[in-house]
């Protein structure tokens, strides 16, 4: 709800409230209190509703009468033509980039610091914490941690826990490492590859980097910069007792299925 009142916000703050097609989106109201009337409206999440839209096609899609199908009909031509504008220019700069790299290539030859996307990259770091504003980051959270920040913040999105999580705390040991920083220089794309101990041991899979690893795009250092990893440790305890996926955590311990 949030998101899409912050976009409609976005939207009229980009267009104007005089615009016909804002106009016709907000239907009279704030931006909050139209998002809020679309996610209310909708039963866009009920599962037997998409089941019903998937099965009758084009026909009961246009006749279902949803608020948030209705908006994304009225938006999806401009949609569609916005997205190939964008399309044509991400080329143009793709292949801007390009060229920028060859010059690069043929000026600097194998002194520049290497990208490496879309082939085989290894990274080396340590496990290690960092300051932000003064405070020190350890460098490993906990299941537990978890609880305590949601508790913290009261609960409040984006700090709320899923049902499944609250009611699985008894079960789970809180004293699970959960994510951890590390100095592997990283790079956009990065996100799903998996970290070893230099035992070659996966002991995790990153999925993000701190505000200040952003630099590393242009420049590598390991004194702020963070590399994230959710533990496997952690994967596998949600796997096991709040997922209810024992057979696939076994798989993943085994390497194989059981029998």
């Amino acid at each position: 709800m949030l998101k899409l009142g912050d976009s409609l916000t976005f939207l009229a703050g980009q267009l104007g409230m005089s615009d016909s097609l804002v106009r016709q989106v907000l239907a009279g109201k704030s931006p909050r209190d139209r998002a809020s009337e679309l996610v209310n409206g909708t039963k866009v999440r009920e599962v037997a509703f998409r089941k019903k839209l998937y099965a009758g096609g084009a026909t009961v899609v246009s006749t279902a009468n949803d608020p948030m199908i209705e908006l994304v009909r009225l938006v999806d031509a401009e949609s569609r033509s916005l997205r190939q504008v964008a399309e044509a220019q991400g080329e143009a700069k793709q292949q801007a980039h390009a060229a920028i790299a060859r010059a690069r290539n043929a000026l600097l030859g194998t002194t520049g610091y290497p990208d490496a996307t879309f082939t085989l990259r290894l990274a080396f770091g340590v496990v290690k914490g960092y300051q932000e504003d003064g405070q020190p980051v350890p460098a490993m959270t906990t299941i537990g941690s978890l609880f305590e920040k949601a508790a913290a913040m009261k609960d409040r999105p984006p700090f709320d826990l899923p049902p499944s999580w609250v009611k699985s705390k008894s079960r789970l040991n809180l004293k699970t490492p959960f994510n951890f920083v590390s100095t592997a220089d990283i790079i956009g794309g990065n996100s799903g590859s998996p970290t070893v101990n230099r035992a070659g041991e996966f002991v995790g899979i990153i999925f993000d980097g701190n505000l200040q690893g952003l630099s590393w795009d242009e420049a590598y250092g390991d004194k702020q910069g963070r590399a994230l990893s959710v533990h496997s440790s952690a994967i596998l305890e949600a796997l096991n007792k709040v997922y209810g996926a024992k057979e696939l955590a076994r798989e993943l311990v085994r390497g194989r299925q059981s029998k």
